[in-house]
């Protein structure tokens, strides 16, 4: 079965781990804070926060940012649950707002415009699949309504401007990201106030960490604010080092790979939508080329051609059903219709895309697709 994702992990993480455990020191310690650099410089930022999951993330964005009952955040509902569920766990509350359109599935200006009350509080916007919102366009809506600007960035590390668009963002280091670390994430901010907040937020609100402790040779420690335990640990960011080496390249390969399965799924299936391409199959927006979606023609059962590519060996996915419509957000969020949302998600599917794949199986896919579609 060719998987719609797959890490890659070989003898350089190995080998990282087993320096982590011969060192004895497994949590929170050098590798951590090196990691937090690294990555903080690839992304064109001063500093970042590593913790154990994008969701923690965006969570602790919430609180820095001082986000709680009786607010409102713009959210798009084409997303991971996890973008809702940060707003909620801030005692906020998430107003879901439709995509542009099926050639651009990003949250709507124009709808988070009109779904924009006295007290919406931030917008978080969502680089779907990859491909970076309008810098510039979200930038001038946020400051002219005084509304914080986050990024959920799940899909987008290594993009070019990903992390520096907004007031903070958040990334995922989930074991089908570009680079994993199985579990994890990273949170860059504008304000280093914001980032020192969430960098003490992340370790139970501890005014030092242990191994701050251990190599100062102090012993005391105070709690100046509530905290949790968002921790990311020694081997995690061992791992997250090695992959960041090799982050770029991945996402060369991606790109590579996405150009052609554009070319090639226009000429032999004309009837498909291909989301952020240009007339001529190309892409048109910054991406880290993150996911393969396409949108299946009106009349198709998506589920038989779910099942038909299943037989030739090709797993699919689906990226999102729309979360307004998912049975938590009706019973606890104000019901809403969103069109292109709902009829994005009943149509999308998507395709195997990672560095593990090479042309000919792009090519297997694409004519796979084709195949499907005719019978």
């Amino acid at each position: 079965m060719l998987s719609v994702a797959a890490p890659i992990l070989g003898a350089e993480e190995k080998a990282a781990l087993s320096d982590v455990v011969d060192s004895g020191w497994i949590t929170m310690g050098d590798r951590v804070r090196a990691f937090e650099q690294t990555f903080a410089g690839h992304h064109g930022a001063e500093d970042a926060v590593a913790v154990n999951s994008c969701t923690a993330g965006l969570h602790l964005i919430m609180l820095a940012l001082g986000i709680g009952p009786r607010d409102e955040v713009l959210v798009p509902s084409l997303t991971f649950v996890a973008t809702i569920n940060c707003v909620l766990y801030a005692g906020a509350t998430p107003v879901f707002v439709d995509i542009d359109s099926f050639d651009r599935p990003l949250i709507s200006i124009a709808d988070a415009a009109d779904k924009c009350t006295a007290n919406t509080k931030a917008v978080i916007v969502m680089h779907y699949a990859g491909y970076l919102v309008d810098r510039r366009e979200w930038r001038r809506f946020a400051s002219s309504r005084g509304l914080f600007l986050i990024e959920d960035a799940a899909h987008a590390a290594g993009a070019e401007q990903a992390g520096t668009l907004g007031d903070a963002a958040a990334f995922s280091f989930y074991g089908n990201k570009n680079m994993t670390t199985a579990e994890g994430g990273m949170v860059t901010a504008r304000d280093a106030g914001v980032l020192e907040r969430i960098r003490q937020m992340r370790g139970h609100g501890l005014t030092s960490g242990t191994f701050q402790r251990f190599t100062s040779q102090t012993v005391g420690y105070d709690v100046t604010m509530l905290g949790y335990n968002y921790r990311m640990d020694e081997l995690r960011a061992a791992v997250g080092l090695a992959q960041m080496k090799k982050l770029s390249g991945w996402n060369e390969k991606r790109r590579a790979l996405t150009c052609l399965y554009m070319k090639r799924l226009k000429e032999l299936c004309p009837g498909l939508t291909l989301p952020f391409t240009d007339g001529e199959g190309s892409s048109v927006r910054p991406s880290s080329y993150h996911i393969m979606p396409i949108v299946l023609p009106e009349e198709v059962d998506r589920g038989v051609v779910i099942r038909r590519l299943k037989e030739l060996g090709i797993q699919t996915s689906n990226h999102y059903p729309a979360a307004h419509l998912l049975s938590f957000y009706r019973k606890h969020v104000a019901s809403v219709c969103l069109s292109q949302t709902e009829e994005f998600a009943r149509r999308e599917l998507t395709l195997p895309l990672h560095p593990r794949m090479d042309e000919l199986q792009v090519e297997c896919v694409a004519n796979a697709v084709a195949k499907a579609l005719c019978r």
